[in-house]
């Protein structure tokens, strides 16, 4: 079973999402073990201050050491952990081949930073992966975190209804999904194309896989050539 601790200065933004959907599903099948921490419940102050001043003036607050070490020293005291983890926005994107490979894992921790950032001496002797959604900041790490911990979480087995599903999902083979119809087949004119209801699954096969490269091409030509090198 895959084992995900999350530490957040605002534990709050955590609860509700894991409750439900497919992380809620999967923590009920027990296929994934789910623990959320709370940074305040680590402070070494009497008020439950987890933030400080920047040395050097500036604006913003940054999250002090004392409650990271000691919440992350608490935790690889009783388990190891494969990687400890903190949503930077200026981390590495996070993308599938992350997802895949951090499915494989067995224990992991997400730090989510808040306010202006962590203490730096936290990245330096803690932290053993970086990752950022993309060019944007956020409040906190929270969100990101969410998002990845749903990313992997997707991948075990056993989670999804249909096995087959995240291993067609975009991005897996460096393509974006291509489109994807249902019923009715005659929607107010619009018909689902053809080769999708003539039952011959090698067609249909070879229609996906070029209205994948196609729209791999028109919406991230970047990936399509990517893609192409590959093969």
């Amino acid at each position: 079973m895959l084992r995900i601790d999350l530490i957040s200065g605002v534990p709050s933004l955590l609860t509700s999402p894991l409750e439900y959907s497919i992380i809620g599903r999967a923590r009920e099948k027990q296929l994934v073990e789910i623990h959320i921490h709370d940074l305040r419940d680590y402070s070494a102050d009497k008020h439950r201050k987890i933030d400080d001043y920047p040395y050097g003036g500036g604006a913003g607050m940054v999250l002090s050491p004392q409650p990271i070490f000691d919440c992350i020293g608490k935790l690889t005291g009783e388990r190891h952990y494969d990687e400890i983890i903190f949503t930077a926005p200026d981390g590495e994107v996070f993308e599938q081949k992350h997802a895949n490979e951090l499915s494989l894992r067995r224990n992991l921790i997400f730090l989510c930073g808040h306010y202006k950032g962590i203490d730096q001496r936290v990245r330096d002797e803690l932290i053993t992966q970086e990752f950022s959604i993309g060019d944007v900041v956020l409040s906190g790490g929270e969100l990101p975190a969410l998002m990845m911990a749903d990313a992997i979480i997707r991948l075990l087995p056993g989670v999804l209804g249909d096995a087959e599903s995240a291993l067609t999902d975009s991005f897996q083979e460096d393509l974006l999904e291509g489109p994807v119809y249902t019923r009715p087949a005659d929607f107010r004119g619009m018909k689902v194309p053809d080769v999708l209801l003539s039952g011959d699954h090698k067609k249909i096969e070879n229609w996906r896989s070029e209205a994948a490269e196609e729209c791999t091409k028109q919406k991230r030509p970047d990936l399509f050539n990517h893609f192409k090198k590959k093969n």
